[in-house]
């Protein structure tokens, strides 16, 4: 029963929340009294707590109390990089081609939105890039060019979503850069491309340079799983011709 009875102290926290009862950096009650007020006993109450403070819903503050946070797409959706985090390695195809999705809409709109001071600090950014001396210094400023890129898009919900799922591609990143020898050469000039579609405010081009980006390194993650694949496949097939 304490699963059902937790969900329901959750909605009726999340319809408080939802309706104003309880707005953005609201304190809630003490324990007792929020129990009272949900109709449910102080461990149910605590649980439901406990799940919408994980949930980066509420903040529990020791010592102080319990509060409603921000509840900005930023705070909300952090969670989605944890989540990403425990994916396993044969999930990372299907966040590159989320991130093939997201990614060409979110530069659109850059493109449309972005200022001056986020142009230079692209262009310091790529500059970072073309004089990395090592693959981690890459991959670094690499990220932050595309979260710069997000920023720009003046869509917080959309830029913590592609936030929250780099963390698996940037691997697919590493692994492209040591496999493959001219990948630093053609990443920069992929980012070079993006920044000149922003700088040039048009937002077609945007799309197409991020589309184009973003399926290289599809791309390259397919062939990795395929080259994974094939030699089980091999095997198979000689054990088939064996028997």
């Amino acid at each position: 029963m304490g699963a059902p009875l937790t969900e329901a102290a959750i909605r009726k926290l999340r319809d408080m929340i939802t309706s104003g009862r309880y707005p953005s950096g609201a304190k809630l009650p003490p324990e007792p009294e929020l129990a009272a007020e949900l109709g449910l006993s102080r461990n149910t109450t605590r649980e439901a707590v406990r799940a919408l403070s994980s949930a980066r819903v509420l903040d529990v503050r020791r010592g102080d109390g319990t509060y409603v946070t921000s509840l900005r797409p930023e705070v909300l959706l952090e969670g989605i990089a944890f989540a990403v985090d425990l994916m396993q390695e044969d999930s990372a195809l299907e966040l590159i081609e989320v991130r093939r999705i997201l990614e060409p809409a979110a530069t659109a709109l850059a493109a449309a939105n972005i200022d001056d001071a986020a142009l230079a600090s692209l262009e310091k950014s790529l500059a970072r890039m073309q004089e990395s001396t090592s693959q981690a210094d890459l991959i670094r400023e690499d990220t932050q060019f595309h979260a710069q890129v997000a920023t720009a898009s003046g869509n917080d919900t959309l830029a913590s979503m592609l936030l929250g799922i780099s963390s698996r591609t940037i691997r697919a990143r590493i692994w492209r850069g040591l496999i493959d020898s001219d990948a630093t050469a053609r990443t920069i000039s992929e980012h070079a491309r993006i920044l000149e579609a922003l700088q040039a405010r048009d937002r077609e081009l945007a799309w197409a340079t991020a589309l184009a980006h973003v399926c290289t390194t599809e791309a390259f993650m397919r062939q990795i799983l395929a080259d994974r694949t094939e030699p089980t496949s091999r095997a198979r097939g000689a054990r088939r011709r064996s028997s």
